[in-house]
């Protein structure tokens, strides 16, 4: 609907909407700029109904010749995604949850091969809250895909952490446009390599700061999910958030754990019944 009411494939003209699974295959097209916030949710399965009627999932590894590695993990799939359909110096914002930051395994191969493959030049922390999720903890990876190189081609990540001492809802508090006027005059998009860290020895409640390559792949499985400011919310009972807002967090945490201890069940079982209505204990 938005497309049409701005004009894109209005009055007889073609969609450039294409109902498919974006996973499946290379499409073969490329863009020299990719914005996108990919559906959450760790695995990639398949649901199917046995012979006796009873529901049953199965992970799904996604193979392609295109890919770094074959994991069933959806978002780093969407980034090695996102890294193909880019054309040589286009550039991608992606909206990816926590665990692409630190996973090991495939998460880890993604990440050495992306920062030395691609510039990956910012991070942005994402608060909680504001998304349909309240405990959703997310971050905008910015990175422009490169030529083939022996050398990577990162040289600098810089973080934005707007995350830390920051309490956002949907309804009470809501991100608004100008929370993210100090990360815009940081990220400075006249010329995003002269760029100017807030956070120093003086000065450690500052949001931005910037990392080297050879920092980042000194962490352990080139973990990127890199804090420093001090949470005062653990310091402070009185900076807490809402109870209401914390129990809200908890539920969520505590659904995700539960939906991956049911994904690891499944898997090692080789696919047991699944009830989509049972009620959560």
């Amino acid at each position: 609907m938005n497309l049409y009411l701005h004009g894109i494939g209005a009055n007889g003209g073609s969609s450039p909407i294409h109902v498919a699974d974006s996973l499946a295959a290379d499409p073969g097209d490329r863009f020299d700029m990719v914005l996108t916030n990919p559906p959450f949710g760790k695995k990639s399965s398949v649901t199917f109904i046995t012979e006796e009627g009873e529901a049953k999932r199965e992970s799904q590894f996604v193979v392609r010749d295109d890919f770094w590695t074959s994991t069933s993990n959806k978002q780093l799939n969407f980034v090695q995604h996102v890294k193909t359909i880019l054309d040589i110096h286009g550039k991608a914002a992606v909206v990816v949850p926590d665990n692409v930051l630190f996973e090991g395994g495939a998460g880890e191969i993604v990440r050495r091969k992306l920062l030395h493959e691609c510039d990956v030049h910012t991070l942005l922390r994402l608060p909680t809250g504001i998304f349909y999720a309240q405990g959703v903890k997310a971050n905008v990876l910015f990175f422009d895909r490169k030529p083939a190189s022996a050398t990577p081609w990162t040289q600098k990540l810089w973080i934005y952490d707007l995350r830390t001492n920051q309490n956002f809802t949907l309804k009470q508090n809501p991100l608004v446009r100008t929370d993210l006027d100090e990360f815009v005059a940081c990220y400075n998009p006249a010329n995003r390599h002269q760029r100017t860290p807030i956070w120093t020895d003086d000065h450690p409640a500052g949001r931005w700061r910037a990392y080297t390559y050879e920092e980042l792949v000194a962490r352990d499985k080139v973990n990127l999910d890199i804090f420093w400011l001090r949470d005062e919310s653990l310091e402070d009972t009185a900076n807490l958030p809402d109870p209401d807002v914390l129990a809200a967090e908890i539920v969520d945490d505590l659904e995700a754990a539960l939906e991956q201890f049911r994904l690891i069940a499944d898997d090692l079982s080789g696919g047991v019944a699944i009830d989509e209505n049972a009620p959560i204990e």
